[in-house]
């Protein structure tokens, strides 16, 4: 059955230019992997990816700008009005004493050679400039039945790289598909072999599947096929994930995914701060994580108060809020309103300064003006003083006595 795209997105069009000249060169060019996949599905397009029979030096042979992002394994960067189309020649491979990199890389001709070796069938397909689509290996089958299944023996898919595992995991939530049987089993059969592979790149993928609509599941088969227990930290964890997958949550962003399983864990901000590290997690997204979790502890003790929420700032109540599970609850409404009502949400809106101060004659330069800008920020937000310039000089004369 030949299966035709008849609308071909933007994101193609604007590519085609690149396929054709590879084409009129004498090689076959396509479309290929998650751009095609996510185009039949209707969902938004990310990376234009293209393969061809052309070889690396032929490629570079027939454009002016290029750049060799990746030549040892093919892939030559076309640069087009201020785009960059990744263009790899067909390929296969051999050894993966890593499992994460090819030992070699064979150029070849044959488009079925290079989408044997890609990891599931749903990505395993070839658009043409006609928008005919080619899938040699039921792709376009286990996309209509929600189906994430690996091109050939889920076992050497998974010894070549261990992280389509949890790439699998990620398709199954973003998608809401289901894991194929065999696919499945070999996940659990090979969970240990996620261990040899980099914190960064397992990471993004978790993340991914925690913001996927469908997270719950995926999580939940993180902790079928044990994959849980070669991640960082999350083995001695079983209950508490578990938990996690009982509840309902919808997450918008990855400080509201770790804050979840902070907060779920009991975790200190020390504590997080050692867990975050271990995973290779930003600062900036370390801090979110600690206010966003203490302020979710202090909502439970029912002990929020206007500096509590102040410090936090608004995103991280929005992300409190979230993760309470309870957006539209009137507790969750009061606490964001509260936020609104504070007289000031950062230290620059004080409606003085400390160079003010100074002169005034109020104060001399040195610790003592911090220290008093201090003082003046809590109070106000606290409501103990107005944010004016004279109460605020009021109580700073209080204050130095």
């Amino acid at each position: 059955m030949i299966v035709r795209i008849l609308k071909i997105p933007n994101e193609f069009k604007e590519a085609l230019p690149i396929l054709r000249k590879i084409e009129r060169a004498g090689y076959e060019a396509y479309f290929v992997g998650g751009s095609v996949r996510d185009t039949i599905l209707h969902r938004p397009i990310h990376d234009v990816d293209i393969a061809t029979s052309a070889y690396p030096s032929e490629v570079k042979s027939l454009f002016r700008r290029t750049v060799d992002t990746g030549i040892e394994h093919g892939t030559v960067m076309i640069l087009d009005h201020g785009n960059g189309y990744e263009v790899t020649t067909f390929r296969t491979e051999s050894g993966y004493q890593d499992y994460r990199r090819p030992d070699k890389v064979f150029f070849v001709r044959s488009l079925k050679e290079d989408l044997k070796r890609r990891d599931f069938t749903i990505n395993a397909l070839a658009l043409s400039e006609s928008g005919e689509v080619t899938d040699l290996f039921g792709g376009l089958a286990d996309m209509k039945q929600h189906i994430i299944r690996a091109v050939g023996d889920p076992n050497e898919r998974f010894n070549e790289d261990a992280l389509r595992m949890m790439r699998a995991v990620r398709f199954a939530s973003q998608l809401d598909f289901k894991i194929e049987q065999a696919t499945l089993a070999g996940i659990a059969r090979h969970s240990q072999l996620l261990e040899k592979i980099a914190v960064e790149r397992s990471h993004t993928e978790f993340v991914k599947m925690m913001l996927g609509v469908d997270a719950e599941n995926g999580l939940n088969i993180m902790l079928q096929t044990k994959l849980y227990q070669h991640v960082p930290v999350f083995g001695d964890h079983f209950k508490e994930l578990q938990q996690i997958v009982d509840t309902k949550f919808d997450l918008v962003n990855e400080t509201q995914v770790w804050s979840l399983i902070c907060y779920q864990f009991g975790f200190s901000r020390q504590q997080i701060t050692h867990f975050l590290k271990r995973w290779k997690t930003a600062n900036k997204i370390i801090n979110d994580v600690i206010l966003t979790t203490d302020l979710r502890f202090r909502i439970a003790a029912n002990r929020v108060d206007n500096w509590l929420l102040y410090q936090a700032g608004r995103q991280n109540v929005v992300n409190a809020i979230t993760i309470l599970g309870k957006p539209n609850h009137t507790e969750s409404q009061e606490l964001l309103q509260k936020y609104d009502n504070l007289t000031i949400t950062n230290k620059k809106q004080l409606k003085i300064t400390g160079g003010d101060l100074i002169k005034r004659g109020i104060l001399k330069p040195g610790p003592t003006v911090g220290q008093t800008l201090n003082y003046l920020e809590r109070a106000v937000v606290s409501n103990q003083i107005g944010n004016t310039p004279q109460e605020l000089i009021k109580a700073t004369l209080n204050f130095i006595k």
